[in-house]
């Protein structure tokens, strides 16, 4: 399930780097920070996805990755539900075209997806794996 999650994290990162202008705009319509952090955020936050991305996919520095993802997923919930609480009329834009057709509840129904998806990769990654079996008697 890492790749996957990871594949999706780096797939919507490198879309967004791609063209950070349009991404600073679409930040900039959800009106909750003013436009030079908008920009700025637009050009950090995708290669945030990339490495965080990465981590997982490579399993080095996983931990960290995840909960990133998950407290900038939790973000992006928690804007867009101000936003539509506000009235403001927003499509998501981080799937590029694929995505701008979904509704509101079609894209907050992917978000909780996806953070379900993280939550379960990091209680897995929380769980305590047995490194070595029980040596046998005959071996001590």
């Amino acid at each position: 399930m890492e790749f996957i999650v990871g594949g999706l994290f780096i797939y919507a990162g490198i879309l967004k780097a791609l063209d950070p202008m349009r991404f600073a705009v679409d930040i900039d319509n959800y009106k909750t920070v003013p436009w030079f952090i908008g920009v700025r955020l637009a050009f950090y936050l995708p290669w945030l996805e990339v490495l965080c991305g990465l981590a997982l996919i490579t399993r080095r520095l996983c931990l960290g990755g995840l909960l990133i993802l998950v407290v900038l997923t939790s973000i992006f919930i928690a804007a867009s539900i101000v936003a539509k609480a506000r009235g403001l009329d927003i499509t998501c834009g981080c799937f590029g075209h694929a995505s701008k057709y979904l509704s509101f509840a079609g894209h907050l129904a992917l978000d909780f997806a996806i953070l379900a998806a993280l939550l379960v990769l990091i209680f897995s990654a929380l769980q305590p794996s047995e490194v070595l079996p029980r040596q046998s008697v005959l071996f001590r």
